[in-house]
């Protein structure tokens, strides 16, 4: 007689267990499909990033312009003026050394910089 109440209880039980696994998995899929979509959006934001840069001036530009400063530093004459731009350049703005490392970051295509800055910010 108990048997069958048992039996149903058990049967029950069952059910919803994998009810909730089948949930579990969903949720776990979702969220799986989500961080492939952010991956592959990063990834072509970064491709189409270096693909127009290819025809573009502002890395080189970018990168004899942060060479100047290390390129002077080696000419004891200019080591003062270097060590004077730096400090007229550290008294700028926040939003004004925010914004030129943001140009920075995107010319080369470095997302990962963003998170640098913030960490700095902190």
């Amino acid at each position: 007689m108990y048997i069958p109440i048992i039996s149903g209880i058990i049967e029950l039980g069952n059910t919803y267990l994998e009810g909730k696994n089948k949930k579990e998995a969903a949720k776990a899929e979702a969220e799986a499909k989500v961080m492939v979509r952010a991956a592959e959006s990063d990834a072509n934001w970064e491709s189409i990033m270096a693909q127009n840069s290819g025809n573009s001036w502002k890395d080189e530009w970018l990168t004899l312009l942060f060479s100047v400063p290390m390129i002077l530093a080696f000419f004891p004459s200019m080591v003062d003026d270097v060590q004077a731009g730096f400090e007229v350049l550290a008294g700028m703005p926040s939003w004004y050394q925010y914004t030129l490392s943001v140009i920075v970051a995107a010319s080369f295509g470095v997302r990962s910089a963003i998170g640098v800055i913030k960490a700095k910010k902190k």
